[in-house]
């Protein structure tokens, strides 16, 4: 009879949750994605992801190795890890057993006056007691419903975000160590063609002194030479601005003091090589980019959100028991008498709770929502950035080249007019206008090439970057 009552009750909580309905569909589509990209390179010809990063230079070598093995930001991104590893430990013991222990000594002691008046003859009782208890305790939800099992797939999910937010934090570190390393020797491409302009340029001056000490020839000659040679020297300073910031944006990157970062960017650098861009499809971004990861296992966390909250509409049925001993004297804790027990099921549920759950569940469904449209938008966004890295490594390439030309040309130039100076053939002005002309292109056509250098680490970086090793 008993049994039956309990088989009623608990249909008629279920009954009364499913009565509820079904929590709401939340489409969440794959997004559509072009079959190619518009700047794609020649699949001919194109390299592997790991040669667009300076994997050659001893100096990124070194530097990314220390920022991997002590940088703060890497070391916060684990310990996020950690943390959700812990809560998907947590979200995955809620469903097994929960087994305790516990031991206790009581005592007791009783007013006589508390029964009323005197007892009959031949009854006593002790106004004084002490028991002496141990007890092993089991509980368990049977979670029938699976409002457990949409926890932990939600704690597994946080848990896959939280890795793929690591590896975008150590792609983006490697990315900035490489480019303020690549900027640090573009810094010493400008220095050389600088010094070249300032001898260049010294020269002309002298040459213009020693015409004007001749009486040949103008002082202005001489101080318009002095002046582009100082024009020279005052960009020889400005360069070590550029170096004091490098360094000290390498110091924030690595956690390493000043010393060790200019040590190691002092090493030699090979010459540096400017392999093609590698060719791959928009829809690898899907697996390779760890923000589009991160907002996946979002979305799939926030779909177990919402089919917890939907099984909190059923009931929860529970198994609990004790075993354990029960004395009233030290001595007889281990006696077959002190033996005690107790084993109970129970079935708890809503029944009218006025919306309550039916918010919960509208708020899980628009936190989806939102997760979607996140995912779509973190899709989008990678789309968008290797699009644009695409074009703007094809972009850089041709400027670099059109700076490298010009460079060359303008260079020509000065020489072809020193010469014919030199023959009598044109004035010193002329070739003071040459040189002043090809100053500067060189320092041009370094920065341009770094440009181009830099463009790929950040292809790098939109691709989703990749093993360097």
């Amino acid at each position: 009879m008993r049994a039956r009552g309990f088989l009623v009750a608990a249909s008629a909580l279920a009954l009364t949750a499913c009565a509820a309905g079904p929590p709401p569909e939340v489409a969440t589509p794959v997004p559509v994605l072009p079959d190619a990209f518009l700047f794609a390179p020649d699949p001919s010809a194109s390299a592997s992801l790991a040669a667009l990063m300076p994997v050659a230079d001893p100096a990124f070598d070194t530097l990314a190795a220390q920022a991997l093995a002590s940088s703060p930001t890497l070391g916060e991104a684990a310990a996020r890890v950690e943390e959700a590893r812990a809560g998907a430990d947590r979200a995955g013991a809620e469903r097994l057993p929960e087994i305790g222990a516990n031991g206790s000594v009581t005592g007791q002691r009783s007013n006589p006056g508390s029964f009323g008046g005197g007892l009959p003859p031949g009854i006593s009782f002790d106004t004084e007691r002490v028991s002496y208890a141990a007890n092993v305790t089991a509980r368990w939800d049977l979670d029938l419903f699976g409002r457990l099992r949409a926890q932990e797939r939600g704690a597994l999910a946080r848990f896959d975000a939280a890795n793929a937010r690591a590896r975008a934090v150590r792609i983006a570190l490697l990315a900035e160590i490489a480019a303020s390393v690549i900027d640090w020797r573009t810094l010493a491409a400008r220095e050389r063609e600088i010094r070249s302009d300032l001898a260049s340029a010294e020269e002309l001056a002298r040459l213009a002194g020693v015409r004007e000490r001749s009486g040949i020839a103008p002082g202005f000659d001489r101080v318009r030479a002095e002046g582009s040679a100082a024009g020279s020297r005052s960009r020889l300073v400005a360069l070590e601005s550029e170096r004091a910031r490098l360094l000290g944006r390498l110091v924030t990157l690595t956690a390493q003091g000043g010393a060790q970062v200019r040590a190691a960017l002092a090493q030699e650098n090979p010459a540096a090589l400017d392999p093609p861009p590698p060719a791959t499809l928009p829809s690898v971004l899907l697996a390779n980019r760890p923000d589009v990861i991160a907002a996946a296992a979002d979305l799939a966390a926030a779909d177990a959100a919402l089919a917890a909250a939907a099984r909190r509409r059923f009931p929860v049925f529970d198994l609990s028991g004790a075993i354990g001993l029960l004395a009233f004297g030290i001595g007889d804790v281990f006696d077959n008498e002190s033996l005690v027990g107790s084993l109970a099921g129970s079935i708890a549920g809503p029944l009218l709770d006025f919306g309550r759950i039916a918010a919960e569940i509208d708020g899980a469904a628009a936190g989806k929502r939102a997760a979607f449209e996140a995912y779509r938008g973190a899709v989008y966004t990678a789309l968008g950035d290797a699009e644009a890295a695409y074009g703007v490594v094809a972009t850089a390439d041709a400027e670099a080249a059109a700076a490298a030309r010009e460079a060359a040309a303008l260079q020509r130039a000065a020489r072809l007019a020193n010469a014919r100076f030199e023959a009598g053939l044109v004035d010193f002005l002329t070739v003071l206008d040459a040189r002043r002309a090809a100053d500067a292109s060189g320092e041009r056509a370094a920065a341009a090439q770094g440009r181009a250098r830099r463009a790929r680490v950040l292809l790098w970086q939109a691709l989703g970057g990749g093993t360097l090793r």
